[in-house]
């Protein structure tokens, strides 16, 4: 069963490469067409040039045969060959049985569907963060919570509000314990981007205004999910205690959905 798998996955590998390399002109990467070419495809020895990789190699490869090939020589094919991220994935898992490792990207509009999602919760708060923590986007019950139409847009970053306004900070119940949490939980996300200029600016700009944000951040703790219960001290209410989580709703954007749920009976005047 095991070896039908693998024969099965090595003819895919095969067809995959194939299919590819005959879609692509000669121009499409920087050659002359000839006049002595019979397809309009590349042929194998110009993608093993163009990649670096010797052509017996990479004809193996193509013909699905029982190889190891490295990162860098995959890397390279999916360069000449022109895969987005999907089909580069998706030819690593082919010839390595396990994908390499994607760049995160920071993701600002809201799909429509999850709108509906949103709306459709209307009496628990929830809110819609991207891989930096910008919030883009909440239900009415989120934003009796968090205020986020007052602030301004480029303020609308959880990471930002929590660590930066005290009126919002000072309002949550416990706070220096859950602050730890927090920072550990957003910096699982940034070890996805740590290059992405945006992320690199969120982390500097704290630093330079908070000095509970840096001290934390220096102790580069990774450890635990940031879910559980988080208490609030509300206007006119009192303590009201939320159980709190995240939910993926797009993993290739990196789109979470947070969600609060009032536990029942815990208002404290």
């Amino acid at each position: 069963m095991l070896d039908n798998r693998l024969d099965r996955k090595r003819t895919e590998l095969a067809d995959f490469l194939r299919r590819r390399r005959e879609s692509l002109s000669p121009l499409d990467v920087g050659l002359p067409l000839g006049k002595r070419r019979r397809t309009s495809g590349l042929r194998r020895e110009e993608v093993a040039a163009l990649a670096g990789v010797g052509l017996t190699w990479y004809t193996w490869l193509e013909q699905g045969r029982v190889i190891t090939v490295s990162t860098e020589f995959l890397d390279s094919v999916s360069r000449v060959l022109k895969l987005d991220e999907i089909e580069r994935r998706h030819l690593f898992l082919l010839a390595h049985q396990r994908p390499p490792a994607v760049a995160g990207e920071t993701w600002c509009e809201l799909p429509p569907l999850v709108r509906v999602l949103l709306d459709d919760l209307t009496h628990r708060p929830a809110y819609v963060l991207n891989l930096r923590w910008d919030v883009i986007g909440w239900n009415t019950a989120a934003e009796n919570l968090f205020q986020f139409e007052q602030r301004d847009v480029s303020e609308r970053n959880m990471l930002w509000m929590l660590f930066s306004d005290d009126r919002l900070n000072s309002r949550i119940v416990e706070w220096s314990a859950q602050a730890p949490q927090v920072l550990a939980s957003f910096r699982r996300d940034f070890a996805q981007a740590p290059e992405d200029d945006g992320m690199i600016a969120l982390v500097e700009a704290l630093e330079q205004i908070s000095p509970s944000f840096q001290s934390l951040w220096n102790q580069h703790d990774v450890h635990g999910r940031c879910e559980g219960r988080r208490s609030f001290m509300i206007d006119d209410v009192g303590r009201v205690t939320f159980d709190h989580s995240s939910f993926i709703v797009d993993e290739e954007k990196h789109l979470r959905l947070v969600f609060y749920a009032m536990v029942t009976g815990n208002v404290v005047k």
